[in-house]
């Protein structure tokens, strides 16, 4: 893996060498007779072969463009794979833009269409394929490698477990330690072993470097280039724990944790070792790219067809003058963070607003008690599918006061948080919901570990399946 000058170097080399390539190619006879030949649009064009001085002006031009348009990904800095490609794509295309306006207004060496649009075309390919490659980890190696936690004797207990170069680590100035010798403070017995163990272990961490205090995470994480966090928290879960695991989420970070500790996130069934790698992304980027255009495509087309719908809901709601027209409520969802989930209203207003899975009977009304049984209070979270904070199928988000108590129940539950939450899932059409936390995680951990564009194919149409019978029985009942 290539760090520094040395990956911009290399990263512009293999830019200019690529750019080169795509011409070389992209002007060869046997490549410009296929393209305008059998793609469409293209096939009314004739065969332009560039030789000589032509060529020449093509190759400096396109090299010259290509190269300074993808500029900001010299800089070496963690992205996640997803990330990189679009980045790289999209400055590919800008740079495709660049030498069609050029040509167009003879600023300068005018390229052939056919041309011209072979070249983005393998650029696109080649490009994104080539950032990836020079930002791959040696085999067993944890590359740059920062330890992050409170927890100093396990930060020196893990140390020498890592495969790789252990730049320092991120620590906070007030250990436990620190807050226990500052008088006030009861200590458990056990706990004063553990917080003298700590201060002795303080002479022993000389050989590593403390880069800063928590808060630097992501400075540290862009500054050092950094490969893989191991993470050494006395409480795992802390919001310290999984603040870091979102920064790490975030940049395309390795992130790793002491086995002792791996309850409360998402790993691999067959981990093995003492390290064990946190599933950050626990989907290939594929599937993720897939899920995106699968939630994109069934939510807005949703909207679009029960707009209609919508409207007469609104009114319906405004027409019974027992509240405001939408229900909105903090969950949480990736990484501990919070958003705000609406639905339409279907209580009465509860001052201080509704915590709690049991309805009181009083809140009741008719036109909500329709909106619930048929599951079309729900519409309004296909905004929060379109705009990307939700998806389709995935883990049902908790209301975010209850998830202590969800977690007193199922020690897993915190890793739901490690996918985006879903409009409906495995355990919605299992009949699981959070009255039974600990029956509800295991099926949204089958669904994490299986998770498909089949798979939510099928939980959908039998979610689509389980309103139809709702209605049917409400219909039947009146």
């Amino acid at each position: 893996m290539f760090t520094g000058w040395r990956y911009r170097i290399v990263s512009l080399i293999g830019v200019m060498l690529t750019t080169g390539i795509a011409i070389t190619v992209a002007n060869h006879p046997v490549s410009q007779h296929l393209f305008t030949t059998y793609v469409p649009l293209f096939n009314r064009l004739e065969v332009t072969l560039l030789t000589g001085e032509s060529l020449q002006l093509a190759l400096f031009l396109s090299i010259g463009i290509v190269a300074g348009c993808l500029f900001p990904l010299y800089k070496p800095r963690p992205r996640r794979i997803l990330e990189t490609v679009f980045i790289a794509q999209k400055r590919v295309g800008v740079a495709g833009l660049a030498l069609a306006t050029l040509g167009f207004f003879q600023w300068s060496h005018r390229l052939p269409r056919a041309t011209l649009v072979m070249i983005v075309g393998i650029l696109m390919l080649l490009i994104p394929a080539w950032f990836v490659w020079i930002r791959r980890r040696p085999t067993g190696s944890d590359g740059r490698t920062l330890i992050v936690g409170d927890d100093l004797v396990q930060i020196e207990r893990i140390a020498p477990e890592i495969n790789g170069s252990v730049l320092g680590y991120l620590c906070p100035t007030a250990t436990r330690w620190n807050a226990a010798t500052d008088g006030g403070v009861t200590v458990q017995k056990d706990d004063l072993t553990e917080i003298e163990s700590e201060i002795d272990t303080l002479e022993e961490l000389d050989s590593l470097t403390r880069l800063g205090g928590l808060s630097r995470i992501e400075d540290t994480l862009v500054e050092y280039d950094i490969d893989t966090v191991v993470l050494a928290f006395h409480h795992p879960d802390r919001a310290e724990f999984f603040g870091t695991l979102d920064a790490c989420y975030e940049h395309g970070v390795n992130a790793k944790v002491h086995r002792e500790y791996t309850d409360k996130v998402l790993v691999s069934e067959n981990a093995v070792g003492t390290l064990v790698n946190i599933e950050v992304e626990p989907w290939d980027p594929f599937d993720y790219i897939m899920k995106r255009v699968f939630d994109i495509i069934v939510s807005g087309t949703a909207l679009f067809v029960l707009s209609p719908l919508i409207l007469l809901i609104v009114l319906a709601i405004k027409h019974e003058g027992e509240g405001p027209v939408f229900f909105s409520q903090k969950r949480t969802y990736l990484y501990g963070e919070t958003f705000q989930i609406k639905k339409f209203r279907t209580l009465k207003p509860k001052r201080g607003g509704e915590v709690g899975t049991v309805i009181e009977n009083d809140r009741r009304t008719t036109l909500g008690t329709f909106l619930r049984t048929t599951h079309l209070d729900e519409i309004p979270q296909l905004w929060s599918i379109l705009t990307g904070n939700m998806s389709i199928v995935g883990p049902r988000p908790a209301q975010t006061e209850l998830e202590p108590e969800f977690e007193n129940e199922a020690i897993e539950w915190r890793q739901r948080w490690f996918v985006k939450p879903g409009l409906t899932g495995l355990a919605q059409v299992n009949d699981a919901t959070s009255q039974e936390p600990a029956e509800k995680i295991q099926y949204d951990l089958q669904y994490i570990r299986n998770q498909s564009l089949l798979f939510d194919l099928k939980i959908l149409i039998r979610q689509l399946w389980k309103v139809v019978e709702d209605v049917t029985e409400l219909v039947e009942r009146e």
